[in-house]
Order: C-alpha cells, then sequence, then structure tokens
C-alpha cells in the first residue's frame, strides 16, 4: 500500500462514527403467563402448599405446655422453639440447628436436585397461591392473555382491582403472622384490630406484607433468576447422577410437524405445552438450565399428550445424565456418602447439645475492685458478682453451696434466693472461709473453689461453675 493510500484509508477510517456495544447486566422479559398443569406433580406442588401455608399462619397460635410453640421473644431474651427455651447463651444450639438444616439442603440436592426450589421453597409456595388468586380472579392463561391485550374496560378494572386487592389482604395476613413470631399471635392480632399495635410491629408486618406483594405478584420468576444465589452455586452439589427433569432427545427428535397431515419424526409434537405451563418461561427441550426450579409442570404437560396421541409417558422425566446414558442409577456414591457422613456427624452433635443442654446457667466473677477482706472474726472473705441465666417462666429459688477442691466447705452469703423472669439475674455474693495458716506449705495464696447451684423447685436442675478463692496465705 502506497503512502497516498494508507492515508486516505486513514481518513475514511477516522471519519466512520465509532461502535460502541453495550452489555446489559439484566435481561428484561415480559410477564409470563402460565398455563394450569394437572397430574401426579401438580397434585403434589397442591399438598406441599397447603401444608406449608398451614403450618405457617397456624404455628404462632399454637401452645406446648403453656408456652407458645414458637415465638422468639426479643425483648426478653427468650427463644421459645418446639417446647424448648433457649437464650442468647444457647447461640451454639441455634448455629447447630442452622448448620444441620444447610447440610439437609446439600444433601438433597445432591440427590434429587432441586425439590426445594420446585415444593418447598418460600418464594414457590407463595407464587403458587398468589396464581391461585389470579386464576380465581382472571381466568386460566388464555384469557389473562387475551385481557392483557384488551382496553380498559369496567370488567378489566374490576378483575384486575379484586386481584390487586386480594393480594393485599393475603401479603397483610402473611406479614402479620410473620411478626406473630415475636410478638404473641393472641396479643398482636386484637391489638391491630382496637388500633393499639405497636409502631414497630406495625412497619414489620407492612413491611414483609409488601414484599411479599411484590415477589410473589410481580417479581416471581426474576427472584429465582436473578435474586437467588441458590440456581447460582447448586451445580457444584450435582454430579452425574443426580436427579434432574430433563427431554428425552432420542426418543423426541426430530420433532413432529403438527400442521401436516402426514406423522414423521419423534415423538414431540411440538404442542408446547412444556413451555406453557413452566412458571419460568423456560423450554425444557434446549436442555438442563439453571432457571429451571424442578416444579415437575413441563412432566404432568408432557405426560398428559402421550396419552391423548397414544404413546409411552415420559418424554419428559425425572432422570440422571447416567441413566440417559443407559448405566443403572447409583444412590450410594461419593458425594452422597460424604453428605451423608458429615450430615450424620450433625445430626449426632445436634442431638448431643440437646442431651446435654441445660435450662440453668450462671458465671462467678471476682469483684475487681477489692482482692480478698480479712475480717474481725479473722475470716477470709471474697466477694463475685453472680450472673444467673435461666429459661423458667416462674420465679424459682436457688440454693448455692461452695467447696474448696479438698472438700472443705466454705460459707456463702447469701445461700438463698429467688430468681423471677425478667430479672437481670446479677447478684453479690460472699465466700467466707477460716484463715490460712501461713506456715503451712500445702496452703496456696490462690485455690479453687467448686460453686454448686442447686434449683430448690426443681431437685434435677443444677450447675457447677469454679473461681478462684483468695486465702490470704503468704509463701
Amino acid at each position: 500500500m502506497s503512502c497516498k493510500e494508507k492515508a486516505d484509508f486513514e481518513r475514511e477510517s477516522s471519519a466512520k462514527p465509532a461502535v460502541t456495544e453495550s452489555v446489559l447486566m439484566y435481561q428484561p422479559s415480559t410477564r409470563i403467563q402460565s398455563r394450569s398443569a394437572h397430574g401426579r406433580y401438580a397434585r403434589l406442588r397442591v399438598i406441599a402448599t397447603l401444608a406449608l401455608l398451614g403450618l405457617y399462619y397456624l404455628t404462632p397460635w399454637l401452645s406446648w405446655h403453656g408456652q407458645p410453640l414458637v415465638l422468639f421473644d426479643l425483648p426478653h431474651r427468650r427463644f421459645h422453639v418446639l417446647g424448648l427455651t433457649l437464650v442468647p447463651q444457647d447461640l451454639l444450639l441455634l448455629t447447630a440447628l442452622l448448620l444441620l438444616a444447610a447440610l439437609t439442603l446439600f444433601l438433597f440436592t445432591s440427590l434429587a436436585g432441586r425439590l426445594w426450589c420446585g415444593y418447598a421453597c418460600p418464594q414457590t409456595v407463595w407464587t403458587e397461591a398468589f396464581l391461585w388468586i389470579e386464576q380465581a380472579c382472571e381466568g386460566d392463561r388464555h384469557q389473562r392473555l387475551k385481557l392483557d391485550r384488551a382496553p380498559w374496560t369496567r370488567d378489566k378494572l374490576l378483575r384486575r382491582g379484586g386481584k390487586h386487592l386480594l393480594w393485599a389482604l393475603f401479603g397483610g395476613l402473611t406479614g402479620l403472622t410473620f411478626v406473630a413470631y415475636f410478638v404473641p399471635a393472641p396479643t398482636l392480632f386484637p391489638s391491630l384490630l382496637d388500633g393499639s399495635i405497636g409502631g414497630w410491629a406495625l412497619f414489620w408486618s407492612l413491611f414483609y406484607g409488601f414484599a411479599t406483594w411484590g415477589n410473589a405478584g410481580f417479581m416471581r420468576e426474576q427472584v429465582c433468576k436473578y435474586m437467588c444465589p441458590y440456581a447460582r452455586f447448586q451445580s457444584a452439589m450435582f454430579d452425574r447422577d443426580t436427579l434432574v427433569i430433563a427431554y428425552d432427545q432420542k426418543r423426541g427428535e426430530p420433532r413432529k410437524d403438527t400442521r401436516s397431515k402426514r406423522a414423521r419424526g419423534g415423538d414431540c409434537v411440538s404442542c408446547t405445552l412444556c413451555v406453557q405451563v413452566c412458571p419460568v418461561g423456560i423450554d425444557i427441550r434446549d436442555g438442563l438450565q439453571y432457571a429451571c426450579i424442578a416444579c415437575a409442570a413441563c412432566i404432568d404437560a408432557c405426560d398428559s399428550v402421550m396419552d391423548s396421541v397414544g404413546k409411552p409417558r415420559g418424554l419428559i422425566r425425572y432422570t440422571s445424565s447416567n441413566h440417559d446414558e443407559g448405566r443403572p442409577f447409583r444412590l450410594l456414591r461419593p458425594r452422597t456418602v460424604g453428605y451423608g457422613a458429615v450430615w450424620l456427624a450433625a445430626c449426632a452433635g445436634f442431638i448431643t447439645l440437646l442431651v446435654v443442654h441445660s435450662p440453668l446457667r450462671f458465671d462467678v466473677l471476682r469483684d475487681r475492685h477489692a482482692l480478698y477482706r480479712e475480717l474481725a472474726s479473722g475470716e477470709i472473705e471474697n466477694v463475685y458478682m453472680l450472673k444467673l441465666s435461666d429459661t423458667a417462666e416462674q420465679p424459682h429459688r436457688y440454693q448455692l453451696r461452695a467447696r474448696f477442691a479438698d472438700g472443705e466447705p466454705i460459707a456463702i452469703t447469701p445461700s438463698t434466693f429467688t430468681h423471677r423472669p425478667g430479672d437481670a439475674g446479677i447478684a453479690t455474693i460472699a465466700l467466707r472461709a477460716a484463715a490460712r495458716d501461713d506456715g503451712n506449705p500445702s496452703r496456696r495464696p490462690v485455690e479453687t473453689v467448686d460453686i454448686e447451684l442447686q434449683d430448690l423447685d426443681q431437685p434435677g436442675i443444677h450447675a457447677r461453675r469454679n473461681a478462684r478463692f483468695l486465702t490470704g496465705a503468704q509463701h
């Protein structure tokens, strides 16, 4: 290329406008109007949804031996969980419970894929309930699509307005029930009716109700695609034997042309019902996708079509990669054995914590302002701060005993006291012992004291702590 041609080329290149490429981090999508699915998996989803919703709304009203079955009483720092009362000092037990729940999710994911997403996830459960309300107000998929295209009329306004009103009421009930896990339900709901509900309780009821209305009514599959982290890291728990929902390519392809009178190709008739019933709007025939929540609606739809055309079911089914290749399904494999072993260890640890869990805890701290005092009687007195924490809901009487490591008793004041629910549980106690003989080499300046706290109302409950006692001995 000559110098002139090169100059002309650079002049033309600089004259062309620069082309910039924009990359969208969020892919906008049209609203998905899914079709109702009917079949065995749809019935399982209905049962699971009703059971979980019933459990959520009824649990705050249930009690056990006069105490709420589940109540997180933050002002009094009491957490009632299935008949067990916990305090902030039981953080290890709560942590173990959360760890066990996470390991359970990992184990079942490695075995059966995204069963949690399809049947038990709160987003799935409440979205299913909101879809029932939407179908009752606006009809099934074709009617809703027709209503979307229709101009605003009195009928459309009534249908849409009624739907949102029911959504708002259902979301409000959900928000109030959520707060009822922190404020007793028999107190919360009457206070709402007479207008005496607290500000924070009202705020969180409205906040959680609005979040339910927005997530289950509008965002729906967008929460699963863009907000839920589980869809992103689930592949780390999958292997070739994990159950997934898949389309049988060998049997279904090439797909039939439904417009042709002549049957040809595979068993798939291109009815697209599997896409119409999908709540996240994917085509399962394109392969496994992270957006799939394993609700099995496409299986029910495809099975109904196979029944109508006289073909065997299972074109879309629960399967695994190895099973598709003709290999037998392996339940026991390194991944599941590893998860199972860790899960069993976590279960054993949690059960052990429950067995050794004591409703009574106390700590003994030395008074930092004085080492010890020598009384006129010649006794040595050490002062301590006793911090008591119990889960009793009624006043309890306690007795204190103290002794040296060699069994010699020590006088303690006060030796008995009463602790009432809601008290700070902080008391001052004094331990007095006879003066130690400075000439006795067996006597040490600091000796260990065993302090026992006994519940007088429930003799089977007691606790022990060790403390240091300054004897006044000199070496």
